[in-house]
């Protein structure tokens, strides 16, 4: 089944989060996985949503998400940009099965 890992996000520093930005985007191609989207200013319709970014990535399955997240190259690099410039939450969603 497919995973979605959903971003929520309040970025403070655009600067350091374009980093994190360019860097994800280098790393991202090794995973089987596609970023649907990414958006700064979401309209919300109902509610209230206290972010400032939404980004939402789709992976084959929830062990291809967690190796994108787990690996070194996340943990050790590319996460250290976006904690320093945005605060949120980034969850694991698990989705339906494809139909065929």
């Amino acid at each position: 089944m497919p995973c979605y890992v959903a971003g929520q996000l309040n970025v403070h520093d655009w600067e350091l989060y374009n980093k994190y930005i360019a860097a994800f985007v280098e790393l991202f191609p090794g995973y089987d996985g596609r970023a649907l989207a990414a958006d700064n200013a979401p309209s919300v319709i109902e509610g209230e949503w206290p972010f400032s970014r939404f980004a939402l990535l789709e992976f084959r399955d929830r062990a291809e998400a967690e190796r994108w997240y787990h690996s070194p190259e996340y943990q050790d690099a590319i996460k250290n940009f976006r904690w320093p410039a945005a605060s949120g939450s980034l969850l694991f969603i698990e989705g339906f099965p494809r139909r065929k």
